[in-house]
């Protein structure tokens, strides 16, 4: 059991195909993404479908689905269609957690990438911080090129 490197699901990929997710910042015309936070025992990778609750996080100041991100918008950037989120804190926890998992809430929970932390991160009564990278072609967490 392991969480793979980070992934795109490839359940995610298909969908994409048959416009499951939209991404549409504008008059909250878009489908509404949450991060939830697993332990190092969970089995997350591409062939990940949808949010489970098996391996998450469960210590104090966490909430079972974990929490509701806020996407930047869309864009196309030197040929590359990219979305991102805004950071996203998770305060006065105390939690380990090896990696997380982004998925649509208005599409039956359907997963959409595995973020792999690269360790097991900590926090003890404080913040936890997901930082998401650059809104660029070459940074932004969701890029298609």
């Amino acid at each position: 059991m392991a969480i793979t490197t980070n992934a795109i699901c490839n359940s995610f990929k298909k969908e994409l195909l048959q416009a499951d997710h939209n991404f549409d910042t504008a008059g909250n015309s878009g489908n509404k993404f949450k991060l939830a936070m697993y332990t190092s025992t969970a089995t997350l990778g591409k062939s990940t479908t949808s949010f489970t609750t098996g391996s998450e996080v469960s210590s104090s100041g966490y909430t079972s689905g974990g929490k509701a991100l806020v996407n930047t918008g869309t864009s196309l950037s030197v040929n590359t269609a990219i979305t991102n989120y805004s950071n996203l804190s998770f305060t006065g926890v105390t939690l380990t957690a090896r990696g997380a998992l982004i998925y649509n809430t208005s599409n039956s929970n359907t997963a959409v990438c595995v973020l792999d932390f690269g360790g097991d991160k900590t926090a003890t009564a404080g913040t936890f911080t997901v930082q998401f990278p650059a809104f660029t072609s070459t940074a932004a967490i969701l890029r298609i090129s």
